[in-house]
């Protein structure tokens, strides 16, 4: 007879939930993985062979109402069928607030560290394996790789916000969305940055700002006025989205301009 050691909310015996380490995660993150890990295992088999939490659910950022659920799978391989079985479970994710997962392979990760350094640091810095072994905690990046990805996210992020700008016409609610994506995907980047410093990267949004602004010697409260749209609903002025827009294109310019000069 199998014995469980396992204190995840919900385990039996003889369960795939026996296999879960989720004991230390908040429970509106725990219930939901629990549910959808069950599913995977049904639907995947031994083609599943781990799964990892990543992201602001694992830190200080998630706000059950409004922040999503992000997951790795590693496959053994990737098939159709896989993905049939994933794709299944598409309105459990939905209900879960749990974001199509990562989908990759061991040999995957492997061959993709010198062009997602970027990601991969922020996976390695945020996540919890809660199922199989751990891929990220071993892996190893070249700083010129990953000052290379900055450059180039920083500059085609200039491109986008040009051609968002104009494309939405000056309209103050999309410009507004481009800026809030603008700003979420910084927050990675920012930590990259740090990271080719040798400096150490919070895992938080708010300590990340901090911490760069005093890093490059940059204001950045454009930033955090975006992230705190993000909480908020209320109608901003077109004129103050203009404002943040300016700021914003500034920030980004410079930073382009910083890693471009960086020594690594």
């Amino acid at each position: 007879m199998n014995t469980c050691d396992n204190n995840s909310v919900g385990c039996r015996c003889d369960t795939p939930a026996c296999e879960l380490k989720t004991a230390s995660l908040p429970l509106q993150v725990r219930q939901p993985l629990e549910s959808f890990t069950e599913n995977l295992q049904a639907g995947l088999g031994d083609n599943l062979q781990s799964i990892t939490v990543v992201g602001s659910s694992l830190t200080d950022d998630f706000h059950p109402r409004q922040s999503d659920i992000n997951t790795v799978l590693i496959l053994r391989k990737e098939t159709v069928v896989a993905l049939n079985a994933i794709a299944s479970l598409a309105r459990l994710m939905r209900k879960k607030k749990i974001t199509v997962p990562l989908l990759m392979t061991a040999s995957y990760i492997e061959r993709s560290v010198d062009v997602f350094g970027i990601e991969f640091l922020d996976f390695q810095l945020i996540h919890q394996t809660i199922l199989g072994d751990d891929p990220f905690a071993t892996l190893k990046f070249g700083k010129q790789d990953v000052r290379l990805q900055c450059e180039r996210e920083l500059k085609a992020m200039l491109i986008r916000l040009r051609q968002g700008y104009v494309a939405s016409a000056a309209n103050a609610g999309l410009v507004r969305d481009i800026l809030i994506s603008t700003a979420k995907g910084l927050t990675p980047l920012l930590r990259a940055m740090l990271w080719l410093k040798d400096m150490e990267r919070p895992n938080t949004t708010a300590q990340t700002l901090h911490t760069a602004a005093q890093s490059f010697s940059l204001d950045l409260d454009c930033i955090k006025t975006i992230m705190s749209w993000r909480q908020q609903k209320r109608r901003i002025a077109p004129a103050e989205v203009q404002e943040i827009f300016a700021a914003t294109y500034g920030v980004v310019e410079r930073l382009s301009l910083i890693v471009d000069e960086l020594a690594v």
